[in-house]
């Protein structure tokens, strides 16, 4: 299995900058804050460094707002230039990990729109949400890289890869397990 780590996620906007963090074990993100990236007196890059050190966070993964062709435009460069802020305060061994972000606002506010939430009242929480797709994503792929010869299961699947432990297939035995 993959060492654990903490990482926190980030969302970056002009005006909010999304935050979120992952769990003690590494598998599932949530939502932290959303911090005011529009008050030019604002260090968001302070903030995010004093939540680093307070959570006692490894790795940071920020969303990278590439155009929907892969290519990189104005977006791009401005979260590059938070990355260069960031790291100047973040403590040392502290990673950054740029991620592909195309679409996690869409998929922010499905899943907000899921839940019930109107667009009006999700202001103060999309770009967490947004910050907490980023990671997710993140966490999820760093997972499905990792070496199968460690994962619990390997070798516990049957040939046809839908009866784990040799349960299921036959109704009879379904409802036994041992």
């Amino acid at each position: 299995m993959k060492d654990t780590i903490k990482a926190l996620g980030i969302d970056y906007g002009d005006a909010r900058i999304g935050v979120a963090v992952s769990d003690d074990l590494g598998m599932m993100a949530h939502p932290v804050e959303t911090i005011a990236n529009d008050d030019p007196k604002n260090r968001p890059e302070d903030r995010i460094a004093d939540l680093v050190a307070e959570r006692k966070v490894d790795m940071v993964v920020i969303g990278m707002p590439f155009r929907m062709d892969g290519s990189e435009g104005d977006a791009t460069a401005k979260v590059r230039n938070f990355i260069e802020k960031l790291q100047a305060v973040l403590p040392d061994g502290v990673e950054i990990e740029e991620i592909d972000e195309r679409l996690s606002t869409v998929e922010a506010q499905s899943q907000l729109k899921a839940s019930g939430r109107k667009a009006k009242d999700s202001k103060q929480v999309i770009d967490q949400v947004a910050a907490t797709v980023i990671l997710q994503d993140w966490l999820d792929n760093r997972e499905d890289s990792s070496d199968n010869d460690d994962d619990f299961r390997a070798g516990m699947l049957d040939d046809d890869d839908d009866d784990w432990l040799g349960f299921g297939g036959d109704d009879d035995d379904d409802d036994n397990f041992f």
